[in-house]
């Protein structure tokens, strides 16, 4: 087992400027659930979803919304001073154009750290907090954490602060500072008549609107709700879906975990993506909206998959989510363990939970963590080269080995690391590289680097974005020669598919072909919890942004 490295962190800085105020979001009054309501079953919660986030992006860009058959679209803006109320049968097409800003307008942000994911931006956003200093979560490419824009409003103010961090040794913040000549409007025409403006609200009398983007054009897919097309941090737009949860759910099922899994691992899905998104409804209050529709929350493509068998596991959970001491449980999930599941801690920064924790995937006792703890190399190797007996057996990502050349290595580091703002992007070489530090269930914490201009660690995570081919953190390294003197490159030897926290959908369908509930299976993933109809009794759970 190679020796840990111990790495010192210094104390973050303590902001006299402002004290930090708590903004604690009670989700069930959120989405309006009353006293006289028992359960979602009375009053189905609406949730708000940006289903197309960086329109205007580029000056290519372009959107079309449809009606279904026999139906008309209705638009509501502004113009100058006037509200106006378009209606058509015809489909519209929307795109971009830029506007001169005279004079221009300084844009700059103060932001105080790049991250791969939403909860390690949220820990770290945590810390800060409670130092005194007041930001929030932004997602403009990677997550990001900014001092908030309304606090830190001028650059005397941000100046400052970021010289404050920099000398208590803070070295992640840095400003962000662009002087915008133009600005993107939107545009579009209706009857021969070309409309812009900068928020566009989009309604049928049918709730279902066709919705195509980009080069697919032709392949519209069908939501049902309201729209609103609406201005985000970034200086472009947000299609915004206002859709009720259990419609919701009809669009996340078929994507996530297939038409074709047994049903009781698609009823199993289906609790844990109500409980999720109930959960995480915080993650884009800086953009006024609650959830995105890709894997950094969960995948929602609308209503043309729709299949008998999700709409019927749905149906069944109406109302169900999981939960934990009366609160909703944070119920992460991913494609494939890769044979033993992980404490939120092995993968993100934060405080762990104590339904996720390691779990062997499997539907029979095969290996022992407690006695042969996949922190120790030499048992991590014999694990992972394991084939038979997980629940994930035989499914192409549950073993992987993928070899990378050195070249791509270094591309791939100086890219990421640029991307960063570290000053290790200007590395030229790559002499060594080894893991130093690894969880009790075998994912990678700490992986050195040994480059031309120094040493430097990659933790948790962050490797997943560092590196194109390990596909999780549960791999070891294999330096390659290819009968070359110096080392040609790396194999990365592992197993599984995305973080490895909480249910495994592989898995998951696997514990279904044997016969176990929808419950079991929950309680076998997510220890101590429980199935409970979702109620004004019940307490969101206690997140970092809420201490």
């Amino acid at each position: 087992m190679e020796k840990t490295r111990k790495i010192r962190f210094l104390p973050l800085f303590v902001s006299p400027v402002l004290p930090c105020l708590f903004r604690v979001i009670t989700t069930l009054c959120l989405f309006g659930l009353t006293g006289a309501s028992s359960s979602v079953s009375e009053k189905d919660v609406e949730l708000r979803v940006g289903i197309v986030q960086r329109f205007g992006a580029k000056i290519t860009d372009k959107m079309r919304l449809a009606p279904t058959n026999g139906d008309r679209i209705k638009l509501r803006f502004t113009q100058g001073n006037q509200q106006k109320t378009l209606t058509t049968a015809n489909p519209v097409q929307l795109e971009t154009v830029m506007q001169k800003l005279s004079p221009p307008a300084l844009q700059e942000i103060l932001v105080l750290g790049d991250f791969r994911t939403f909860e390690t931006a949220e820990d770290s956003a945590t810390k800060l907090r409670s130092q005194g200093i007041e930001v929030e979560i932004a997602q403009p490419e990677r997550w990001q954490v900014w001092a908030k824009r309304d606090v830190y409003s001028t650059p005397l103010l941000r100046r400052l602060l970021l010289q404050s961090l920099k000398a208590s040794g803070q070295d992640n913040g840095y400003l962000d500072t662009q002087i915008l000549k133009e600005t993107p409007q939107l545009s579009w025409v209706v009857n021969n008549e070309a409309y812009k403006s900068d928020h566009l609200e989009i309604t049928t009398d049918k709730n279902l609107i066709r919705v195509s983007v980009g080069k697919n054009l032709n392949q519209p897919r069908l939501y049902a709700g309201k729209m609103n097309l609406q201005p985000n941090a970034y200086g472009t737009y947000t299609l915004v879906n206002q859709v009720l949860l259990e419609t919701y759910l009809r669009g996340v099922l078929p994507y996530e975990i297939g038409t074709k899994a047994p049903k009781s691992a698609l009823e199993a899905q289906a609790i844990i993506a109500r409980t999720y998104a109930l959960q995480n409804v915080r993650r884009f209050d800086v953009d006024n909206y609650q959830l995105c529709a890709d894997t950094h929350c969960q995948v929602y493509q609308g209503l043309n998959e729709v299949s008998t068998s999700t709409d019927q596991a749905s149906a069944d959970t109406k109302g169900m989510v999981l939960t934990y001491n009366n609160q909703l449980v944070d119920t992460l999930y991913s494609s494939t363990t890769g044979g033993v599941t992980a404490y939120f801690s092995d993968v993100w920064d934060g405080e762990d939970r104590p339904y996720l924790q390691p779990v062997v995937d499997a539907p029979t006792n095969i290996w022992n963590l407690s006695t042969q703890n996949l922190a120790d190399e030499n048992n991590f190797r014999q694990f992972i080269n394991l084939r038979t007996g997980f629940n994930e057996s035989g499914w192409n990502v549950f073993r992987w080995r993928k070899e990378s050349k050195l070249e791509d290595i270094i591309t791939d580091l100086q890219r990421f690391l640029t991307l960063k703002k570290s000053p290790y992007g200007k590395l030229k070489t790559v002499e060594a590289m080894s893991i130093v530090k690894r969880s009790q269930s075998g994912r990678v914490l700490e992986l050195a680097v040994k480059s031309d201009i120094g040493t430097f660690v990659l933790h948790k995570d962050e490797i997943r974005s560092a590196f194109r081919d390990p596909i999780s953190t549960l791999f070891y390294l294999e330096p390659l020669n290819k009968g070359q003197k110096n080392i040609w490159g790396y194999a990365f030897v592992g197993g599984g598919l995305g973080h490895g926290v909480g249910l495994s959908q592989t898995g998951a369908q696997n514990l279904a072909k044997l016969n176990w509930s929808s419950s079991k299976i929950l309680q076998f993933y997510y220890p101590g919890t429980q199935v409970t109809m979702l109620s004004e009794k019940l307490k969101p759970l206690p997140t970092q942004n809420s201490k």
